[in-house]
């Protein structure tokens, strides 16, 4: 079983437009509403794959009820903590004429202690049974900024391999920790090193404390360094789309070679092609089963001399 958890649920709306407009009123031409948050995202695209998923995280409110509902119909378990305060939206606004997506993301319920003692509680149950653990996505109000590090820790104790993706402080926090793989983007791997040359600030962060680095290039691929070397993966041409959720695809992909044993280019590959086609799928987080079985022997996987 692999778990996700995203303490920061959301209901994602998206809405597509024909063209969007500053200070104009729109028409929308389609509406799209399913649970999100990157955990769950991740937990879509392995349920997707055939792997047995378990998501837990914080779901309340009204909106945490149209999102667990919607739950039920995805081939995956459900072991969301409930919360006092209102799960979050967020609404994505496609430009049909540009391609373009503009994100609108609202902040999450605040977490109180006894909500965040029960997330810990029901984590530490799930364990017992992973082969995995991702933890994915920004922190609710409430939660003190070294939350992922906790979990990580948790998890190294209960022998569960551990990947993180997340952002700012609680990724500096975390990556002390020592989980076993953090995929950082460009952005974020620049914050955390200070260095925007792509090699170097990924070995950068690894010598801060995780096992291995993948760092997202975009449309360009992936930068791994791991304990068996570099390597750059790349797609067989930039991917044209809509490129919400390719991260979270990336994060299956890793976590389902992981517990596949597949060698560190093979997973890389997979990672890349799920991204790819999760950008050139018409609905937004969604991948397309047939680009990815088309891309994936495709993607170039290339072994890099590790910086000085």
């Amino acid at each position: 079983m692999i778990l996700t958890v995203t303490l920061n649920t959301a209901l994602d709306l998206t809405y597509r437009v024909p063209a969007l407009t500053p200070h104009a009123s729109h028409r929308v031409t389609q509406v799209i509403e399913r649970p999100g948050g990157k955990g769950l995202n991740v937990a879509r695209v392995l349920a997707a794959l055939g792997y047995e998923t378990v998501v837990t995280g914080f779901a309340g409110g009204p909106t945490g009820e149209v999102l667990r509902a919607r739950l039920t119909h995805l081939p995956l378990t459900d072991a969301l903590v409930p919360t006092a305060g209102p799960t979050r939206r967020t609404v994505a606004v496609v430009d049909a004429a540009s391609g373009d997506t503009t994100q609108l993301n609202e902040p999450g319920p605040t977490i109180g202690p006894a909500e965040w003692a029960a997330l810990t509680g029901r984590y530490a149950e799930l364990l017992r049974s992973a082969e995995a653990v991702a933890l994915c996505g920004s922190l609710p109000p409430g939660i003190h900024v070294g939350a992922y590090a906790e979990l990580i820790r948790l998890a190294r104790g209960a022998g569960v391999p551990v990947l993180l993706d997340t952002s700012g402080e609680p990724l500096r926090r975390g990556i002390a920790a020592r989980p076993d793989l953090v995929k950082p983007n460009a952005d974020e791997l620049a914050q955390l090193t200070g260095s925007r040359e792509p090699r170097r600030a990924t070995q950068d962060a690894r010598r801060r404390g995780a096992r291995a680095v993948v760092s997202s290039l975009g449309p360009e691929g992936m930068l791994a360094a791991t304990p068996d070397g570099v390597w750059r993966a790349a797609p067989p041409a930039p991917a044209k789309g809509n490129p919400t959720g390719a991260g979270d695809s990336a994060v299956a992909g890793l976590l389902s070679g992981l517990i596949d044993g597949l060698p560190w280019p093979d997973r890389l590959a997979r990672a890349v092609a799920l991204s790819a086609a999760t950008v050139l799928s018409p609905v937004a987080g969604e991948f397309d089963r047939s680009a990815y079985e088309e891309l994936l022997p495709r993607v170039t996987v290339r072994e890099q001399a590790e910086a000085a």
